[in-house]
């Protein structure tokens, strides 16, 4: 018992009633405090605008400008809302959904290959120039697409491509971030050994690349997809300077159409509920891509930690 008592009052061990001791055991303990404060800000940052759409979209125009944002109207509208949405201007919402399922899957499968090759190509091929073309390649993400836009235009016009598919499948082809995150993750999920094992049992490198690469580098390949997807989806400058035709328009410009008109009308055109529900529709491709292609994602990513 005496032991005990020395070794609580020895110098520099600390007791149980020393208020220095009990601050540094909890100081760990305010750290996760705030960090969970911290994520809450940041998860209700992007759940609340979303949250406040899916309210909207339940509201007729009165409601919808008479109410608190995060209530509920005085009338449930949002089956009337979703018939308005696709009757109106003769069933355009839903050719500019087909739109914009065409431009942006093409688009991100486009970019997607094409990310993986240069990737695949920078991270285990050396030749002359690598690192010249990889350096102009990062130094592209830093360039505005808006910067890119009169240019691009100026040359799409001269080829008699404005106003097609092609004006906007074409420069979304195009994905640096894609090229940059590819090589990054080809260069250590792919081992080199892996490779002259394939070389050795008499694999050409293009059957390397399509039966013992694209496996392990299906995580990367998801991910850049997806980038490329919202992307593509959520695209609003570059179709509105390379398509003048209604019929042509993916869902942003549609619906800015949409919007635009039923503010310039100054109520005549009471279609702000329309724009907002077709906003919320919009949306939902997203989420079910993301849904559907997170388990190739987290089961690609656990799959190296498995050794048989």
């Amino acid at each position: 018992m005496s032991t005990l008592k020395t070794l609580r009052t020895r110098p520099g061990v600390p007791s149980a009633t020393d208020p220095a001791a009990r601050s540094r055991r909890s100081s760990p303990r305010s750290g996760h405090r705030l960090l969970s404060v911290l994520l809450w800000l940041v998860a209700a940052y992007f759940v609340l605008p979303l949250l406040w759409l899916l309210i909207a979209a339940t509201k007729d125009n009165s409601d919808l400008f008479s109410t608190f944002g995060f209530s509920f109207g005085h009338h449930f509208a949002l089956w009337d809302n979703l018939h308005d949405v696709f009757s109106a201007g003769d069933g355009i919402f839903l050719r500019w959904s087909v739109n914009t399922v065409l431009y942006a899957g093409t688009s991100a499968a486009g970019a997607t290959l094409l990310a993986t090759l240069a990737g695949y190509a920078f991270a285990k091929y050396r030749f002359a120039g690598d690192r010249l073309l990889f350096s102009i390649s990062l130094g592209a993400v830093m360039i505005p697409l808006t910067a890119l836009a009169l240019p691009t235009y100026l040359l799409f016009n001269s080829l008699a491509l404005t106003n097609t598919p092609w004006a906007v499948i074409l420069p979304s082809l195009v994905s640096p971030f894609g090229v940059y995150l590819m090589r990054v993750y080809a260069a250590d999920a792919i081992p080199d050994s892996l490779l002259e094992a394939a070389r050795v049992d008499g694999a050409g490198e293009f059957r390397t690349f399509v039966q013992v690469s694209l496996r392990l580098l299906a995580p990367g390949m998801v991910t850049v997809f997806l980038f490329a997807l919202v992307a593509s989806w959520n695209n609003y400058f570059l179709p509105l300077i390379m398509l003048n035709t209604s019929s042509l328009y993916p869902l942003t410009v549609g619906l800015a159409q949409q919007q635009a008109a039923s503010a310039a009308g100054g109520g005549s055109q009471a279609l702000f509920s329309t724009v907002i529900t077709g906003s919320a529709v919009s949306v939902v491709p997203l989420v079910v891509a993301f849904v559907v292609l997170q388990r190739f994602w987290q089961s690609g990513l656990s799959s190296g930690s498995v050794k048989e």
